[in-house]
């Protein structure tokens, strides 16, 4: 498990699952807080994109979390990596709960899901913050993007405190992690800030780390007026 101000430094696939093992004072290794019970909002693209491996790892993230008893809410859609995520979670008894306006409801609305229909897509990021304890982003586009980084805004102002990590499948997400370091150092972004996003190319790793994840605190995220 990768924190982003460690992206840069790749290890092999077992090694950097080492890397967020919380140890006991006798020096073994204690498992991560669980999930249980409790929902992340997944956030995705309503396409499958040109990579299968993106459509898998959404079907694997599905699986995880229904397994883990832990909840999906996520954008309601029937179509593209939204429709297998929901699927793959369904098949495997878990929870979801789609949040979806009425005019996409109708265009691309999963049927055989429970979800909330809210007037505007604003409503729609206030209630995925209402429902979930913590986010993922898959592979998406400009809607996944933007509530990837409304999430993001809201801990750095003490909205709320959520984890939120990246399932960078393929390298998808390298570009946006090189602009989030480049924003970082020409001091548009707080390093604390940049340092709470989490990212793995792993499903389960990537919960593990978000069940233990503690973003900054909110002293850290809004410097007080002198």
């Amino acid at each position: 498990m990768l924190l982003l101000r460690r992206c840069e430094r790749r290890t092999r696939k077992g090694d950097d699952h080492d890397m967020i093992k919380e140890r006991s004072e006798d020096g073994v290794p204690q498992r991560p807080p669980s999930l249980r019970g409790q929902r992340l909002c997944v956030l995705c693209g309503s396409s499958r994109g040109r990579n299968p491996d993106y459509a898998q790892t959404a079907k694997k993230l599905g699986r995880t979390l229904a397994e883990r008893g832990i909840g999906i809410v996520y954008g309601g859609a029937d179509a593209g990596l939204m429709g297998v995520l929901a699927d793959a979670a369904t098949a495997a008894g878990g929870e979801v709960i789609g949040v979806i306006t009425p005019d996409l409801a109708a265009r691309v609305g999963h049927r055989s899901l429970r979800f909330e229909t809210v007037a505007t897509m604003h409503e729609r990021k206030r209630r995925f913050a209402d429902l979930a304890a913590g986010y993922i982003a898959l592979p998406g586009g400009f809607g996944t993007l933007d509530e990837l980084f409304e999430a993001a805004t809201w801990n750095q102002l003490g909205i709320h405190s959520k984890p939120l990590g990246l399932l960078d499948v393929g390298g998808y997400y390298d570009g946006l992690l090189a602009f989030l370091r480049q924003a970082q150092r020409e001091g548009f972004i707080r390093r604390e800030h940049v340092d709470d996003v989490l990212i793995d190319d792993d499903p389960a790793r990537l919960v593990d780390a978000i069940a233990g994840q503690r973003p900054a605190s909110i002293e850290k995220r809004v410097p007080a007026k002198a």
